[in-house]
């Protein structure tokens, strides 16, 4: 109990946050490089703590200090870096409303943009491309081989589509960052100033090779509209949970605020449409069928059928009623209903699914962190091997090897020189060193590409959460779906997670000296149970409800947890005195066992079962014992296909809990588990423990648990596995939340991790 106070304290004091947490929407990242850049301006900007940008969703998750930045001044010291910023002030929104969905229409601009651009590169190209027609079939078209004509098309390839590569590319040179759109811009720029030179100085003997400047710039403009349609398709998963998001809600105007319930409901009802971000917890709102429900809620009138499929995957409708509770985003099947608003905004179930997928994208897993940081050095490093290679052809290279660079240049000198006027009359390249050693380092900037070494991570794991996300996996991250792909030991905690966490009665025994019925023995423990709340106590009344069973009217009830309770019931016009607990406590309460009842309780408790023994006093008798009843917490459906499948993934699965070995052996004997690997009666901070001791023996262990005893071996773990339905302790502590409770997920999770690594490796 202690521990469990610990947490809770702990968990409340956490509320309040050492660092806030501001979302930027950053455009104009083209690669690695540009993403480091970005998160250099962020992370020297004063009172920022760290920062993660994610290039394909285009957004940047700032951690600061609380009350030190201004969103907006560290939005603009992006934007005056070259790449324009805007700071989302509330979940899906920016301070000027604008919805995140705008990002899809901008990216749908853009691509049209990419497309008008491919388009006039590609004319430029063919066009460029008819000069060298009459090398292939002998026929000379007038003007297409006028040098002046390919210095047309190749000013108009830079100054046209290529004007936007040249003028990013020079903004990250002067800001210190340089990209991909650097390389390219150098490369096409310094062939371009060549061949110019060259064309106002035959005198010089230089080549023209005008018709390069247009195939980089076509190429590569090529490139970044498969590039970019890459990215949109990876983005898309997650930009279809943004689209649940309702924008309207119908709300109900009470005409009186004191009136109550039962009468307002008889009025005809007064509602008008707001917008879904104005509602406020507690007020009424009217969902018709077809509608989405605006935010999460409880049903106040009327009955429905639900798809919540959106969220948790489930291809059914869920029944809902009265005091039934729905979530916002998902799609109201069949009836009308009035449900008042429990969480609104950030805080609705949606929003927070959407919040954490989104920071599990910007969340960077090792591998991609080490890709990112190559990348980001990429441009730099190919700078200077472009100038090394110039250097070494100039004063080295050119003169070891000019035999066989005159070879080379005679047998290419059909191409290079076919746009060379008869005024331009070349010296031998042999006797040029300045334009080899320039050609060859172009060759190094423009072949160099760091795009796909920044892409190949990120768009990975960005499909990977995102299907994770349709699928009910939220995954808080690429650190966690890395490590889950390495584990190789799978813990599982017992009540609630492999079990329901509902006990069922599954026995009613009367004794040999008791003229009892198993009805009459139920109806008396159910009557005294009514005052309490404990699991095995709500078992036994849903029990008795399901006979159709009345209770008995109870006076003077007593409780000791842990131990047993006891009241008054009125018996057919006579009082009795009923105790029901533990065999040790109604031993304390002067009751005789004998060794019928004893043997049989044994057998249940071997078997897994929860025994309580129930007696009866009057008012002179002390108690004397009139039976047992037995329950058990059933598996859950798909356990023991879940570590059917773990084993045959080649994983060790063990079984921990703090109940008794017994009933340990007898749900790990059900799931054929070796007895080996059954750890019983472990207290909460054992469990931590118990994790430990197993990654110091190098196991990568993964614990599935939901409640806040699994809390602090859920935090130990490689990665925590938690069950929505657990608690928020056990939630908020997990890598992975299993939105639709099933066990089978977890294997599920772990494919995904492996399938999505596999792919990484396969990019890189």
């Amino acid at each position: 109990m202690q521990l469990i106070s610990e947490l809770k304290n702990a968990q409340e004091n956490s509320q309040a946050p050492t660092v806030e947490t501001v979302t930027l929407d950053v455009s104009g990242m083209k690669c690695a490089g540009c993403v480091r850049a970005v998160e250099q301006q962020l992370t020297q900007h004063l009172g920022v703590v760290a920062a993660s940008v994610n290039l394909v969703t285009e957004v940047a998750v700032v951690q600061c200090k609380p009350g030190v930045v201004n969103p907006d001044a560290l939005a603009q010291t992006v934007t005056d870096a070259g790449f324009p910023s805007q700071a989302r002030y509330a979940q899906g929104a920016t301070e000027d409303g604008a919805s995140t969905l705008d990002r899809t229409e901008r990216r749908r601009i853009e691509a049209r943009q990419q497309i008008w651009q491919l388009a006039t590169a590609a004319v430029l190209l063919v066009l460029s491309s008819l000069g060298h027609l009459g090398q292939v079939v002998h026929l000379t078209l007038p003007g297409l081989n006028n040098i002046w004509f390919h210095c047309g098309l190749a000013t108009l390839a830079l100054l046209g589509p290529g004007r936007s590569m040249a003028i990013d590319g020079w903004r990250g040179l002067r800001h210190n960052a340089p990209n991909m759109n650097t390389l390219v811009s150098l490369g096409t720029l310094t062939a371009y100033s060549t061949s110019l030179v060259a064309l106002l100085f035959p005198q010089l003997g230089w080549e023209c090779f005008f018709d390069e400047p247009v195939m980089l710039v076509g190429f590569i403009l090529l490139g970044r509209t498969l590039e970019q349609r890459a990215r949109n398709h990876a983005a898309s998963a997650f930009e279809s949970l943004l689209a649940l998001q309702p924008t309207v809600a119908r709300l109900i105007q009470k005409r009186d605020p004191n009136e109550p319930e039962s009468t307002f409901l008889m009025h005809p009802l007064s509602v008008s449409e707001i917008p879904v971000d104005r509602v406020r917890v507690g007020e009424w709102l009217h969902v018709l069928p077809g509608d989405k429900i605006p935010v999460d809620g409880e049903i106040v009138a009327g009955q429905t059928t639900v798809s919540e499929s959106m969220l948790t995957g489930e291809p059914l409708p869920v029944m809902k009623e009265l005091g039934d509770r729905v979530a916002a985003g998902t799609l109201n099947q069949s009836g009308a209903i009035i449900l008042s608003a429990t969480r609104t905004g950030k805080d609705t179930t949606l929003a927070q699914i959407i919040a954490l997928v989104e920071a599990a994208q910007t969340r960077k897993a090792p591998i991609q962190a080490l890709a990112d940081t190559i990348a980001g050095y990429f441009t730099y490093g190919v700078l200077t091997i472009a100038t090394l290679t110039f250097l070494f052809w100039y004063f080295i290279g050119f003169h070891i090897w000019s035999d066989a660079l005159l070879v080379q240049t005679t047998m290419g000198a059909g191409h290079l020189m076919t746009h060379v006027p008869t005024s331009h009359a070349s010296l031998p390249t042999s006797h040029s060193p300045l334009l080899l050693s320039l050609k060859l380092a172009i060759a190094v900037l423009v072949v160099a590409c760091p795009c796909v070494l920044g892409l190949a991570t990120p768009t990975a794991i960005l499909v990977g959460s995102g299907i994770g996300a349709e699928r009910g996996l939220l995954i808080r991250g690429g650190d966690v779906l890395e490590r889950v792909h390495e584990i190789d030991t799978v813990v599982l905690d017992k009540t609630g997670t492999l079990t329901t966490g509902k006990p069922i009665v599954t026995d009613c025994l009367i004794t040999s000296s008791c003229d009892l019925t198993p009805t009459l023995l139920l109806q008396l423990a159910a009557s005294i149970e009514s005052g309490t709340r404990h699991p095995l106590a709500i078992a036994i009344q849903q029990h008795a409800q399901q006979q159709k069973i009345d209770l008995l009217p109870t006076q003077d009830f007593v409780t000791e947890p842990g131990y047993g309770v006891a009241a008054t019931v009125l018996l057919e016009s006579r009082s009795v005195r009923v105790l029901m607990g533990t065999q040790a406590w109604l031993v304390r309460h002067e009751v005789s066992f004998d060794d019928a009842i004893q043997t049989q309780a044994h057998g249940l408790s071997q078997a897994g079962k929860t025994v309580v023994f129930v007696a009866l006093s009057d008012a002179i008798d002390r108690p004397s014992l009139v039976g047992l009843i037995a329950a058990t917490d059933p598996l859950r459906a798909d356990a023991a296909e879940a570590v059917a499948t773990l084993k045959q993934m080649g994983l060790d699965v063990w079984l921990l809990t703090g109940d008794r070995r017994a009933a340990a052996t007898a749900i790990a004997q059900s799931l054929e588990l070796e007895l080996n690997h059954i750890l019983a009666d472990v207290r909460p901070d054992g469990k931590a423990r118990t994790i430990a001791a197993l990654q110091s023996k190098g196991h990568r262990v993964a614990m599935v648990g939901d409640g806040i005893n699994d809390a602090p071996a859920l935090a130990q773990a490689d990665v925590g596995i938690a069950l929505q339905s657990g608690t928020d302790v056990a939630v908020e502590t997990a890598g992975i939340i299993l939105v639709r409770d099933r066990l089978t997920d977890v294997v599920e999770s772990i494919r995904l991790s492996r399938a999505t690594f596999n792919k990484i490796r396969q990019n890189l």
